[in-house]
């Protein structure tokens, strides 16, 4: 096993804290941090701060400016060798005469994975790669995912009591979680690229499904999704009457009313036709849809029939469960999942690398349906 200098995990450590600034702005590039290092001191940072901008690599270099000359790079993801909305990353690095060039991860797109680094050793230049390697990949799970199987990175996020209850028998649920727990779903859906939610809950709760955080500049809004197999969304909600403001998209079988649907497109809601399942629509076919619309990253907010749904077809990728200090003991109450009967616990479906984090009372708790990282 290569062992790294503790010099080098402690740029890339900075390079990874730039990399985050740029969550929520970047999809569906990744998000990527650099330093540049001359004599064990920070001359240059920079990060990628919006898709289509300069990339990190670049904005470092422009501060260092010609103290770059001979110093050492430090990214958190291999240098691009090819042309995309801006030149290659690797000529940039090449004119500005940096000597050493130290990479978190390699590209995971397998069409240009090594090129980079390739491009770079070839002309002379030290490479030093995977250095904090876990950490630089656990920050881009959804373009990781989105490059290498089209699809996107979906997070299932519910809020219950403690004894598991999303809702009383009579389908109320304001509120289960405190104020602080609710602005951090504010954030979640900043970052992420959009929010889906089934029918039922559009019928019942008639949400908004948008970014709302006080005291910060505004936010990217996620594009709102909902599951309506037979088009039954009142053209009265706020989901369809401010859809000329953010993005809706409805999702619908092919049987669906066609008058419904000329009623909202003249309002501005767009409605994608997708096969069904036993009278639901194909996840599937929807999360490859959404993938190759260049969403990479999906929040499923509910109801428990759609979380449970994510479950059963394999589709759920990690989740934020929050639990209030409240037991509701109502035997009708609504469960925060519904998914198909298990007779064994052995049959239970796992969960990997629990977190716990408070917000006041309520707790989090955030981890993997899948073993290992992307």
């Amino acid at each position: 096993m290569i062992r790294h200098s503790d010099q080098d995990r402690v740029f890339m450590r900075e390079a990874l804290r730039l990399a985050a600034k740029g969550s929520g702005w970047t999809s569906p590039n990744p998000m990527v941090g650099a330093v540049v290092v001359r004599d064990g001191s920070i001359i240059g940072k920079g990060y990628h701060e919006k898709v289509g901008g300069p990339h990190a690599e670049v904005n470092a270099l422009r501060e260092a400016g010609s103290d770059a000359r001979g110093a050492t790079l430090y990214v958190t993801l291999e240098p691009c060798n090819h042309h995309g909305r801006t030149p290659p990353c690797t000529e940039a690095v090449l004119n500005a005469g940096i000597s050493r060039v130290v990479v978190g991860m390699d590209d995971p797109n397998p069409r240009v994975a090594g090129g980079g680094t390739g491009r770079l050793r070839s002309q002379g230049l030290e490479v030093v790669s995977h250095v904090l390697e876990k950490e630089c990949r656990a920050l881009n799970q959804a373009f990781i995912k989105h490059a290498t199987t089209g699809m996107p990175y979906i997070t299932l996020k519910a809020a219950a009591t403690l004894d598991g209850r999303i809702a009383t028998h009579s389908g109320d649920s304001r509120w289960i979680s405190n104020e602080r727990s609710r602005r951090f779903v504010h954030h979640l859906r900043c970052v992420l690229d959009g929010i889906l939610v089934g029918i039922e809950t559009t019928l019942k709760d008639d949400p908004q499904l948008t970014a709302r955080l006080s005291g910060r500049p505004p936010c990217r809004q996620p594009i709102r999704m909902i599951l309506d197999t037979h088009l039954r969304i009142p053209l009265e909600s706020k989901l369809v009457q401010t859809a000329c403001e953010v993005p809706v998209w409805v999702f619908c079988g092919e049987k669906a009313s066609r008058e419904k649907e000329a009623l909202l497109l003249a309002a501005g809601v767009e409605v994608l036709r997708l096969p069904v399942k036993e009278e639901h629509i194909d996840l599937a076919a929807m999360t490859e849809m959404i993938g190759k619309r260049q969403v990479s990253s999906l929040l499923v907010e509910g109801g428990a029939r759609v979380l449970g749904a994510f479950l059963e077809a394999g589709l759920a990728d990690n989740f934020h469960f929050f639990y209030a200090p409240k037991i509701l003991g109502d035997p009708e109450g609504v469960p925060m999942i519904l998914g198909r009967g298990r007779d064994k616990m052995s049959e239970a479906l796992p969960a990997y690398d629990i977190r716990t984090r408070r917000f006041g009372e309520d707790v989090m708790l955030s981890g993997r349906f899948h073993e290992h990282l992307y």
